[in-house]
């Protein structure tokens, strides 16, 4: 296929800080620099401080979630706004206005992630560090959860880097790592895996345990609606705060260099491990399909064309990783009254770092529908100058994670400036088929 590879050379930030609206910036005039990144050109903002946007804004947290006590309006279906272009993620879920500065974007992520779960996955629990025991026996991390009287046993093994000094980043692969072992030889990242069975056994292979008996339903078998994903993102966060609590004497590791990826299911885990803990820095999401990266509402629209293939949508995914809820209420044409949609998981990500990894030879991952929610996405990060650190690459010509060479670079890059710091790489990543250019975002972004 021809692709079209808008891959737009960048160091660290462009022009693109003029698209900001943070709180307290300065204006530099022609020829002023940013007295960190010196990368600026004419017309460029930055804050008081002398330092641009993508200095100022964080690049992960250390802890889990910022927005923990928000409590945003949840409306019942009857009360809800019909919505067939992607709702906006800047807008407060009232109604009211939207976000324009970065100081409240951590209060609209909250709400964002509050949507998600009531109407699709479920409860993630909060857990107190002191329900929290962390060992490291030899080079593997073992972790015990301790909630309601049930302790829930979680261990991954690291593979450390033979290069570099510790502490040192650490790469982790939801189920496995599918990203080729090339990227890694010559980087000083570690390696781990997240074995999601020891949450939850479901697979669409095999013979899982089923909804209520989970290793999760023991510590919360109040929760017994909740979809995969929100039980294997709450694991993954159970690895983290083992890793935090042991801290990098013992384990070695960086905790401000995390990254997490996947691929297919994987890839959409990686999708909301990553959004659902702001201590990870990079995700990486391959070809995580529908249900992942892709929007509800688009890949809907995709299946109801004339002698349309089928993709997976709301209708068409399996609801072991979601709440059955969400089919009965929001299938078929009432995909459009539903209050969130993918743009907005991934949205959850910034201001930290994302890249989707598409393959269009598999019409069934929805990757259309993966690339407008993707663009739909990367305005929050152009509102708040950062979109730098999000982007998506979707070729075809390989095999189903199979990451084919050509995608190697835009990977590498993501490890070097997010994991490894050099900010003198190009992130700004738009790669997508010729054709995509047919796809008329503006009847889906309208913000």
């Amino acid at each position: 296929m021809n692709m079209k590879r808008t891959f737009i050379l960048m160091l660290a930030m462009s022009s693109l800080c003029a698209m900001a609206q943070i709180e307290d910036n300065g204006h530099h005039s022609k020829g002023e620099k940013c007295s960190k990144c010196a990368h600026h050109t004419q017309g460029e903002q930055c804050g008081k401080d002398g330092q641009c946007a993508h200095h100022r804004i964080p690049l992960v947290y250390d802890v889990e979630n910022t927005g923990s006590g928000v409590n945003p309006v949840l409306p019942v279906f009857t009360e809800s706004r019909k919505c067939e272009s992607l709702p906006d993620p800047l807008e407060w879920s009232d109604g009211k206005g939207r976000v324009s500065s970065f100081k409240d974007w951590w209060k609209r992520r909250g709400e964002i992630a509050r949507e998600i779960q009531h109407y699709e996955i479920g409860t993630k629990p909060a857990v107190a560090l002191s329900n929290i025991e962390a060992m490291m026996d030899g080079d593997t991390l073992k972790v015990n959860v301790t909630v309601n009287g049930e302790t829930l046993h979680l261990s991954a093994t690291i593979r450390y880097p033979k290069t570099g000094k510790a502490p040192y980043p650490l790469m982790i692969g939801t189920s496995h790592l599918t990203l080729p072992d090339t990227l890694f030889a010559t980087r000083p990242i570690a390696r781990m895996n997240f074995h999601e069975r020891q949450v939850n056994n479901y697979s669409q292979f095999g013979k899982p345990s089923g909804r209520g008996n989970y290793e999760f339903d023991r510590l919360y078998p109040e929760l017994t609606e909740n979809g995969a994903y929100s039980e294997w993102a709450w694991g993954l966060s159970r690895l983290l705060d083992g890793l935090q609590l042991l801290g990098p004497e013992k384990t070695k590791i960086d905790m401000q260099h995390i990254g997490v990826s996947g691929c297919s299911y994987a890839g959409k885990m990686a999708l909301f491990c990553g959004a659902f803990d702001e201590r990870v820095a990079l995700t990486i999401a391959q070809e995580p399909g529908g249900g992942g990266a892709a929007v509800w509402r688009y890949s809907h629209w995709m299946n109801i064309q004339p002698g349309a293939e089928a993709v997976e949508d709301l209708d068409r995914t399996d609801y072991h990783w979601f709440k059955e809820s969400m089919r009965t209420t929001y299938g078929g044409d009432s995909v459009a009254y539903l209050p969130h949609d993918h743009h907005e998981l991934v949205a959850m990500i910034c201001p930290r770092a994302v890249l989707m990894l598409g393959n269009p030879d598999y019409r069934w991952l929805a990757d259309p529908s993966g690339y407008v929610s993707m663009n739909a996405a990367i305005k929050v990060w152009e509102q708040f100058g950062i979109d730098d650190r999000a982007g998506y690459s979707i070729v075809a010509g390989h095999g189903h994670c199979q990451l084919p060479e050509v995608q190697y670079p835009e990977v590498a890059a993501y490890l070097d400036k997010f994991l490894l710091g050099n900010e003198n790489v190009n992130t700004h990543v738009r790669i997508a088929p010729a054709d995509y250019s047919d796809i008329d975002l503006g009847k889906w972004i309208k913000y």
